[in-house]
C-alpha cells in the first residue's frame, strides 16, 4: 500500500461539480492499493500517518504530528500510484488491486485513521475527481507499507 501525503492549508475534491470532501488544515492523502495488501498494511500506514512529525512547532521545526495539530485528512483513492511505466509510453496498472479489494482496504484505512481521533473527508472511490490543494511548505512525503 502506498500513500503520497501532502501537508495542506486547504484542500477539496469535487465530483461532477459537487464537493465530496474538504479540509482546511491537515494532510491530503493519495492512497494506492496493490494485490498483496491487507489490513496490516492499512494499519501500518494509518498509524504512521497520524504520528508522522511533519508540522512545524513554535520554532519552525517539523516536530508536530497530525494528532498534535488536530489536523484533518482528505483521503483520495489513487490506483495510478501503482502504474508501471517501464515499457512503452502508456502505463499499465496490473499492479493495482482490483476495485473490490482496493475499495475495501481504502475504507478500512480511513476507518483506522478515524480510530486515532482524526476527522477524515474523502473523494469518491472510482470517480473522476478534481482535487485542489494548497500544499504547505511544500511538504510531500511518500509512505509505502512494504518498507516497514
Amino acid at each position: 500500500m502506498k500513500a503520497v501525503i501532502q501537508r495542506s492549508e486547504g484542500a477539496s475534491v469535487t465530483v461532477e461539480g459537487s464537493t465530496t470532501g474538504a479540509i482546511e488544515h491537515g494532510l491530503v492523502v493519495l492512497l494506492g492499493v496493490t494485490h498483496d495488501d491487507d489490513e496490516e498494511d492499512a494499519d501500518y500506514l494509518a498509524n504512521k500517518l497520524v504520528h508522522l512529525r511533519i508540522f512545524d512547532d513554535e520554532n519552525g521545526k517539523m516536530n508536530k504530528s497530525l494528532q498534535d495539530e488536530a489536523g484533518k485528512v482528505l483521503s483520495i483513492s489513487q490506483f495510478t500510484l501503482y502504474a508501471d511505466t517501464r515499457k512503452g509510453r502508456r502505463p499499465n496498472y496490473l499492479n493495482a488491486a482490483k476495485p473490490d479489494q482496493a475499495n475495501e482496504l481504502y475504507q478500512y484505512f480511513n476507518q483506522q485513521v478515524q480510530q486515532h481521533g482524526i476527522e477524515v473527508e474523502t473523494g469518491q472511490f472510482g470517480g473522476m475527481m478534481q482535487v485542489q490543494l494548497t500544499n504547505s511548505g511544500p511538504v510531500t512525503i511518500i509512505l509505502d507499507s512494504h518498507d516497514k
